[in-house]
Parts: structure tokens; C-alpha cells; sequence
């Protein structure tokens, strides 16, 4: 049993930041199983938050305590509704239905989406097993509607993935990006006060919307919506027709930039400056003052990666830093260390597309919004069953009524979660899953620099009965299709109770000369060295080969954290300090030269040039489009204080704001009518929904915006809108297929009262 009272540490789950906190657990409150989170608090030991933490994340009983947990494995009847049912049917059956499926059709139509929210990447790391079983090649997750393009660009021109050093930059620099709200930059609110309070230091923004993150902007480049590219490809302009390249940088570390020239050159500034309705001589201050810098950091975000020319954005973005000469030093983009990367080199090569399609494959994610297409279709190849694990593509992916569509048609659905969410109530069965508190636990997304940090979370609360970890889950998958058994497990075990170094021995061994094995190391790992974890960390088992591949990756930076010694001593030590630091450990501390050395490209050069960009340079220059018949850009899915994407689903969270207003500009309230606080009717392609209005001076005229709703399941538990009811599948990326969320078409009316 876990102790149920006094201070646990543990961490945020609420953004990628995932902030060390200490919860001070209480009593159980009326009707529930859990022990209360009474108080939050910054964890001070934590290595890389050091006791910083949002408002936000003291709310998290809102997660642990706040939502309809599943409490037993369900299986749909005839008529729709659910029976419980006993784990071992459930896994008999499912492994059944899912080997049907696989022997009649073949394993690539058996489809995978989600793996993880923010912070549970640790469980969706041992559903490869149960995929390799079953012969299963698709996937998606949320990363592929929101950063492929990023990933792809990424990819052609670096062969890595970069972040950006705001703690020690002269000038920072956010696009479609507001931190206050969002994080995802350490100690966020903190180091935005510190820049803004910092003369010899600047701020630029570029977004359509007077966010918190502008109001502390030097430079607020307030685009028209949808503008964006308009106003960075201005800025590459004017920084190489004004003479403001780093040509030093670019001779030295570079190819491809006479390409790239020739295109920047040839752009009027005056007439993107006006396509972007953001004043010419504002756009060259904040080019000039980029350009004249010793150091600037960039984050691009959701702002345009969810917007149209979202995967050129990401490139015109990244020329700008690039030919500035901002890269691998202080207060610069820098290429991270990992334990367990999320991102692949991005490029999506041969015949590595989606089956129905033939949607760019990146980072191996099928883009969410071709998903639908890919099942209603009679095409031979189309997915006819899909496993979802901590996702919600019902509700969280766009054009929610052609994705139910898609689930209802597949001859089989299994979800696994923590809730009877949107998608777990069109499943065939569901799962349930503990929750992220009730586990062990860690994220992957790990980009702090130069020192780097893991953290292993420990469970703090007794798990819901009846639940299971992920890890166990898929273990029982594997083994109910008869992909491992007791005859395979034992001689590892016994090298197991023999120590480390003999089950390294024998793992490796076994692994390699063994296919089926390796295929299905994941399980392989928990079922035989998970027992001989301390605590009951038998999900952590995966992370023993997780360290030793980082220490063999990075062995320099994980040498200088204080990992030492030959063969496989470093990598012992790496995994023992991450098993026993409550608080996370530092595992790797770097030069800014390991940037370098960690380029990918053929020639170790960064390339500017990509062809496919340089050809939508053209579609710039072509006449604005006219749009009469939806006059308006939603923004769908705004991050506000009380929205944290849709982990939190509990609605009683939202103190103010309980129906997640539809923010107007004042201009645009006036002209239609509208009051603060009265009804207006949001019209899309798709659909149409009655909000409630918010006057609100962050907001542009013809630009509105939504935050996501609360609640799961019927109408009366809801509030607020469901954005994705509002946008279209069909309106997406075409390099990337990632869909325009933050730019959706749409009629905005009066309601009477």
C-alpha cells in the first residue's frame, strides 16, 4: 500500500514542462477511492524546475479526483450499451478479435493512435510490443496534428530537433506562441518577467491576438490571422536585403543560402508588410534588432503549426535564426539530448506513406486528419481496427463528426484509458488504465540544455482496483497472442536473480539471436527484470536499456553529469540514479559544440535551401483570396488559465469563464450587435454552435476564439464548446496534413436574448 497522507513528490502532468511539485496528499474525499491532493507545491529538489510552478498545476485533484474513472474492463452489447467484464476475458477476446483481424486482412490494418498525454510516455512505450505482435505499422498521435511539419523541416535541414536557450538569450523571440499561457519553456512566467525587465534585453511576438506574452513584447508584430508567413518571410528579407546576414555563420556552417537569397531578394517588403497588416517599419525594427543581436532564441508553437502555410512557417521561421547565425552557442537554438527521443529525423522517404491517401509518413506518424479517409473507403488496405491508448480522437482531432463516422465503421475499436471518454464510447472495449498518479510514470520530452533532466515519477496514491498500468496491459496482450511465454521468460529471470551484468548477458543474447524476442523487448524487459525493481518500479524496466543506449549516444555529456566507467558501468549507474532520485536526475550536461556534433546531414552542415519551400514562395505572391462567405478566423482550442489541453475534463475546474467564452474585439461586437456576456452563433463549414460572448481588447477585428469545453460524455455534463464539432478534416497542411485549428473559416451572428 502507498502512504495516503503527508508531502509526495511527484510532477506536473498539465504541459511538456511536466515542473517537479510535492502534493500533500489527505483524506479521501466523500465517495471517492483516492487520497486527496489538499495542497501544491514547487518540488525545490527538483533539478531542473527548482520549485517553480504555475497556477495550473494546484489543480491537479481536478485530474485525480475530478473525473468518472473507468473501474473495470467493458464490453460493448448488441444494443449499444456496456457490460463489465473480467480482465481475463477482456484480453482473451481482445487478442482474439485483434489476431482475426490481422490473419483476414493483414497487420497494417490494424491501426494505433495516441501513447501518452503530457506526461504518461512511459506506459505507450511498451505498446510497440503488442503492435509488432500483430504485425501493426500506422500510428498517429497528438505530435502528428501539431509539430510533423516542424519535424520535417527539422529533418531536411539539420537532421535533428532543436529547441532554444531563453534563459541566457539577448533576444527572445515567440511565434503563434504565447508562454504565459502555454509553458513549455522552463520557469515560463519567470524568465518572460526577467527579459521584459531587462533592458539590454528584447521581446518579439508575432500573433494576430494581444496575448499576456505580447502585452510584455518589445516588438508586437500583430498579424492579420493566417498572415504569418507573410510577415516572417518579410523578415528573412529585409535582414539579407539590408546587408544583416551573419555571412561568417552562413560560409562557415552552411549550404544552400545563395538559393535562398535569390528568393528573400526578390520579395517586396512594403507589399508583405501590407499582406500581413503590420506596420514596414515595425517589421524592420524587429529584423534589424534579431539581426544585430548577440544571441536569439525562437519558439515557434500551435499558433501557426495548426495554421494554413503552418509547415512553411516553420521554415521561413527557422531561415531567420539560421542566417542571423543563431545556433549551437549561448541564448541560441540548441539540438537536445535525449533518453527516449520523440523525434525522428523527420523526412519521409520512398513509399513511406499512409495505404489510402499517400499522406507524408514524418517522424512515423500518419497525419491525424487523414485518419478518417484512411477507414471509409472500400480501399483493400484500409485500417479496419484500431487500438487507442491515452487519446481522444473523437473529441480532439478535427471534424468530430467524420471521425466518429471512421470509429463506428471499424469491425473493431479498443480504447484504453482512464475514462469513458468521447472514443471509449463508440468502443468495442475498453480498458482501464491507472492513473498517472496511481503509476510509475515519466515523460520523454526532455529538452533542458545544458544540463538535462529525467525524471521517473513514483506512484503517490493506491491505484483505482481494477485498473491496470499500460505496461501490464499490453504484457497480457502479448502473451494472450502467444507471442512470449513462461518457457521464454525463465532463463532470463534466473540471469535476472543473478544480477545485472549476467541478465545484460542474456538479454542480448536472447534478443539478437532470438527476432521474436527483440521484437517484443519491451515486455520481454517488465516480465523479467521488472520484478527485481525496487518499489514495484517493474514499468520501469524499459528504461534499463533506455540509459544504456543514451549513455552510448551521448557519451561525453553523459560522462560530464558524473556517469562513468567502462562497458557497461555508466549505463548501470544512469539507470540506478533514475530509479532512486524521487525528484529526477540530471543525466546529461552539455557543450554548446555536442549541438554541432549531433547535425545529421549528409555533409554535417545545416541546409538552408529546401526545394519544396522555395517553390510555396510563389504561393505568397498570388492575389489574397476572398473571404465573403466566412468572414471571421476562429482560433479553435485558445489555451487559457483554466484549459490544459484535455487532460482536466473535470468542469467544476473552471471557476470563472465556466462556458468558455467566445472572445470578440470590441470593433467586431459593436458592428454585430453583441454585448459581454450575451449569446452569439459560430457557423462553420461544418457546423454551427450558440456561445457565449466575451468582449475582449486581445482580440483583432476578425479574429475570434474558443477554448476546449469540460465535461465527458452527454450534454448535461458538458460545458462549453467542443472546437473540433467546428473545423474540417479537409482543411490541413499539404506537406505535413496537419489541420488549421487556429484558422478556422467562420460567421459569427447575434443571438437574440
Amino acid at each position: 500500500m502507498i502512504e495516503t497522507t503527508g508531502w509526495a513528490k511527484t510532477a506536473c502532468i498539465l504541459c511538456e514542462c511536466n515542473c517537479g511539485i510535492e502534493v500533500r496528499l489527505g483524506p479521501p474525499a466523500e465517495g471517492r477511492h483516492s487520497a486527496s491532493f489538499e495542497r501544491i507545491r514547487g518540488d525545490k529538489d527538483h533539478p531542473g524546475s527548482k520549485g517553480y510552478t504555475c497556477q495550473k498545476a494546484l489543480r491537479l485533484d481536478h485530474y485525480q479526483n475530478g473525473g468518472r474513472r473507468l473501474s473495470s474492463p467493458l464490453r460493448k452489447r448488441a444494443d449499444g450499451t456496456f457490460e463489465e467484464i473480467d480482465w481475463d476475458t477482456a484480453i482473451r477476446e481482445v487478442a482474439a478479435k485483434f489476431a482475426h483481424v490481422r490473419d483476414t486482412y493483414g497487420g497494417p490494418t490494424i491501426f494505433y493512435y495516441g501513447g501518452g498525454g503530457q506526461g504518461n510516455h512511459l506506459g505507450g512505450s511498451y505498446s510497440g510490443a503488442s503492435l509488432r505482435a500483430l504485425g501493426s505499422r500506422y500510428k498517429a498521435s497528438a505530435l502528428s496534428q501539431e509539430k510533423t511539419g516542424e519535424f520535417w523541416v527539422n529533418g531536411r535541414m539539420l537532421g535533428a530537433g532543436v529547441r532554444a536557450d531563453f534563459e541566457h538569450c539577448e533576444v527572445a523571440v515567440f511565434v503563434g506562441k504565447n508562454p504565459w499561457q502555454s509553458h513549455g519553456i522552463p520557469h515560463a512566467r519567470t524568465t518572460l518577467k526577467e527579459i521584459a525587465n531587462d533592458p539590454a534585453r528584447s521581446m518579439v511576438v508575432i500573433d494576430p491576438r494581444r496575448s499576456e506574452t505580447a502585452e510584455l513584447a518589445d516588438f508586437h508584430l500583430q498579424v492579420k490571422p493566417g498572415t504569418d508567413a507573410w510577415c516572417l518571410a518579410a523578415l528573412g528579407a529585409i535582414v539579407v536585403q539590408d546587408g544583416l546576414v551573419d555571412y561568417a555563420f552562413v560560409t562557415d556552417h552552411t549550404t544552400g543560402f545563395d538559393e535562398v537569397a535569390a528568393e528573400l531578394k526578390n520579395i517586396d517588403v512594403a507589399e508583405f508588410a501590407h499582406r500581413c497588416d503590420v506596420p514596414e517599419e515595425l517589421l524592420r525594427a524587429a529584423a534589424r534588432r534579431i539581426a544585430t543581436a548577440g544571441s536569439v532564441a525562437f519558439f515557434e508553437d500551435l499558433g501557426i503549426q495548426m495554421s494554413i502555410h503552418s509547415t512553411l512557417c516553420s521554415y521561413l521561421e527557422k531561415l531567420v535564426w539560421m542566417i542571423t547565425g543563431n545556433f549551437g552557442k549561448p541564448g541560441t537554438q540548441f539540438a537536445p539530448s535525449s533518453v527516449i527521443s520523440i523525434i525522428g529525423r523527420g523526412t519521409s522517404q520512398g513509399n513511406n506513406v499512409s495505404p489510402v491517401a499517400g499522406a507524408r509518413i514524418i517522424s512515423g506518424l500518419v497525419p491525424c486528419n487523414v485518419i478518417p479517409e484512411e477507414i471509409l473507403t472500400d480501399h483493400p488496405d484500409r485500417y479496419r481496427a484500431m487500438l487507442v491508448e491515452s487519446g481522444n480522437p473523437a473529441h480532439s482531432l478535427a471534424d468530430s463528426q467524420r471521425m466518429r463516422e471512421a470509429l463506428q465503421s471499424l469491425e473493431l475499436l479498443v480504447v484504453i484509458d482512464v475514462a469513458l471518454t468521447e472514443t471509449a464510447r463508440l468502443a468495442d472495449y475498453v480498458l482501464p488504465a491507472q492513473s498517472q498518479y496511481e503509476k510509475y510514470e515519466a515523460t520523454f520530452f526532455n529538452f533542458e540544455f545544458p544540463n538535462n533532466v529525467f525524471h521517473l515519477r513514483r506512484p503517490i496514491v493506491n491505484p483505482l482496483p481494477n485498473t491496470l498500468p499500460e505496461p501490464e496491459i499490453h504484457a497480457r496482450l502479448v502473451e494472450a497472442l502467444g507471442e512470449l511465454t513462461e518457457e521464454d521468460y525463465a532463463p532470463l529471470r534466473e540471469a535476472a536473480a543473478r544480477g545485472r551484468a549476467e541478465f545484460a548477458a542474456a538479454f542480448f543474447e536472447a534478443t539478437t539471436t532470438d527476432r521474436k524476442l527483440g521484437l517484443v523487448a519491451p515486455v520481454l524487459l517488465y516480465r523479467t527484470l521488472g520484478p527485481t525493481l525496487p518499489g514495484g518500479a517493474a514499468s520501469a524496466a524499459l528504461l534499463w536499456g533506455a540509459a544504456h543506449r543514451c549513455v552510448m549516444t551521448f557519451p561525453d555529456s553523459v560522462r560530464r553529469a558524473g556517469f562513468v566507467g567502462e562497458g557497461l558501468e555508466a549505463g548501470e549507474q544512469l539507470f540506478e540514479a533514475i530509479l532512486n532520485s524521487p525528484s529526477g536526475v540530471t543525466f546529461t550536461v552539455d557543450d554548446y559544440d555536442e549541438s554541432w556534433k549531433r547535425l545529421k546531414t549528409d555533409d554535417g552542415r545545416i541546409h538552408l535551401a529546401i526545394p519544396e519551400m522555395l517553390e510555396m514562395f510563389n504561393t505568397l505572391r498570388a492575389p489574397a483570396a476572398d473571404p465573403a462567405e466566412f468572414p471571421f478566423v476562429l482560433s479553435a482550442g485558445e489555451r487559457r488559465s483554466f484549459t490544459a489541453n484535455t487532460i482536466i475534463r473535470d468542469n467544476s475546474w473552471r471557476k470563472k469563464d465556466a462556458d468558455g467564452a467566445l472572445r470578440v474585439s470590441a470593433v467586431d461586437a459593436e458592428r454585430l450587435g453583441l454585448t459581454d456576456g450575451g449569446k452569439a452563433r459560430v457557423i462553420t463549414s461544418r457546423a454551427s454552435v450558440e456561445v457565449t460572448v466575451e468582449i475582449s481588447s486581445m482580440m483583432r477585428s476578425g479574429h475570434i476564439s474558443l477554448p476546449n469545453g469540460f465535461g465527458v460524455g452527454t450534454s448535461d455534463d458538458r460545458r462549453g464548446t467542443a472546437p473540433n464539432e467546428l473545423t474540417d478534416s479537409q482543411h490541413r497542411d499539404p506537406i505535413a496534413g496537419t489541420p488549421f485549428h487556429k484558422h478556422v473559416p467562420a460567421k459569427l451572428e447575434a443571438v437574440a436574448g
